[in-house]
């Protein structure tokens, strides 16, 4: 038996020897201590020097209930003891077949089939891959093309980031599956055309759905992939109008519509699912994130019973799953975590103080920085621009410089856990936990301020 292996005191620099953080240019930090967080308490997080942030992200856009919540612990600690594991691969458990059920109920129209997995990513893969054999099933074998929106994000799997919109994160990675094609986003701050009327502009981003659908063959397309408010490019919510034109065109062509709710589901806009807050029934939602409150990883694709029927016949079946979808523990916490939403009323909660949010936030149009605040919800993207008049962007270099270099630092150091990013245009990204009140609010915008003030000094 070897010597027990000594745990470092160091975490920082233990981080930067041997955890490969994701999404992250690890030479920042070969001279720079990595940021631990160390706990979390309602909507703040502490670093291992004690430092309190405000978690202006709520995670990953997650933590819907907020930090250090016993119950969903207590929730987690109770089934692990009972039963740890059990795959869902020909057997059920309990908990996974109540969360089933519990879904199929908030989920709109005949949603009623319930397929897990452990994340937002795989649940895009999965519906990519339910949606093709299920026109092969029907009859239609040529159905395999999927249509997403530029700048848009759906996951990093090599099927869901073929649906992604963002070409530097594919290009590393290329070829990736075939297939996936793009048309316009709902941005109308830049919208080409009908930038004055939004809902010419949604009617004319809806139609774009439907010239691609007819470039590529209608007999080719499987799925629409949209989310209800697209997140990468800072938070664009739809036009009115908008997905009910889009649903009218998937229907005509037999096209399946794939309801993206990683983030927008369980009450991030104030409704269980996103796609209720906008009047449209999808064929298939995929989620994760808010289900468990990020207490324990899962993720799920629910499906329309007329989508899953011949799934359920005779000897077919989706060859398709994952070793820990429907993990016994993540339903038994998710459970808890729908409990505490409707104990708390966390929907409603938003609902109540979304108009507040964003009158908050607005506030930072005075700043010569700001170009545009918009999003839906507890969901929120500030653009920084050069110009307001013109809304000229930054330049690559100055990106670099200023979303990197100085405004992502300065937040943190300033006390605000949010993210910004240039994927699409420099945003500033918020999305605080369900809990949140006017005294967030109010934190977050004054923390922005006093930076964005500063940045702009520095350009």
């Amino acid at each position: 038996m070897g010597n027990p292996i000594a745990v470092s005191k160091d975490l920082s620099r233990t981080a930067y020897d041997h955890l490969w953080m994701h999404f992250t240019r690890m030479s920042s930090y070969e001279n720079a201590p990595v940021p631990t967080i160390v706990r979390g308490e309602g909507t703040y997080i502490y670093d291992d020097k004690g430092k309190r942030y405000l978690d202006g992200l709520a995670g990953l856009f997650t933590v819907q209930a907020g930090h250090g919540r016993v119950e969903l612990a207590e929730a987690a600690s109770k089934q692990a003891q009972e039963l740890a594991y059990f795959p869902v691969w020909s057997y059920a458990h309990p908990k996974a077949v109540e969360l089933a059920e519990r879904l199929a109920h908030h989920a709109p129209g005949d949603l009623d089939k319930v397929f897990f997995t452990t994340g937002g990513g795989e649940a895009v893969e999965t519906a990519w891959k339910l949606a093709k054999q299920y026109h092969k099933l029907t009859g239609n074998h040529s159905k395999y093309k999927v249509i997403s929106r530029n700048v848009a994000y759906h996951g990093t799997p090599q099927g869901a980031l073929a649906i992604t919109g963002l070409p530097a994160l594919k290009a590393p990675f290329e070829p990736l599956v075939p297939g996936a094609y793009k048309v316009p986003n709902t941005n109308i701050y830049r919208a080409p055309v009908h930038g004055d009327d939004p809902e010419a502009f949604g009617r004319w981003a809806a139609d774009q759905i439907e010239q691609q659908i007819l470039f590529e063959g209608p007999e080719t397309v499987a799925a629409v992939f949209l989310e209800p408010v697209q997140n990468a490019g800072g938070c664009f919510p739809p036009p009115p109008g908008y997905f009910r034109r889009v649903r009218e065109i998937c229907d005509r062509y037999d096209v399946l519509l794939v309801s993206d709710e990683v983030i927008c589901s369980f009450g991030r806009l104030g409704t269980m699912f996103g796609c209720e807050k906008f009047g449209y029934v999808p064929d298939i939602i995929t989620c994760a994130k808010g289900m468990t409150s990020g207490y324990s990883p899962i993720g799920a694709a629910i499906v329309s019973d007329r989508i899953a029927e011949p799934f359920f016949k005779g000897s077919n079946t989706f060859l398709h799953g994952y070793t820990f979808g429907g993990h016994p523990v993540s339903a038994a916490v998710a459970l808890a975590n729908l409990d505490l939403f409707e104990r708390e009323g966390l929907n409603q909660h938003v609902l109540d103080h979304e108009a507040a949010f964003h009158a908050t936030l607005s506030k930072l149009h005075d700043l010569p920085i700001v170009g545009d605040v918009r999003g839906n919800g507890f969901f929120y993207g500030i653009e920084l621009v050069k110009d307001k008049a013109t809304k000229e962007t930054f330049s690559g270099e100055e990106c670099e410089r200023l979303l990197y270099g100085f405004v992502s630092k300065k937040l943190f150091e300033n006390g605000l856990y949010c993210r910004a990013d240039d994927r699409g245009d420099p945003v500033v990204q918020l999305a605080p936990p369900l809990i949140s009140d006017q005294s967030t609010f109010d934190e977050i915008e004054q923390i922005l301020r006093g930076v964005l003030a500063e940045a702009w000094t520095k350009i």
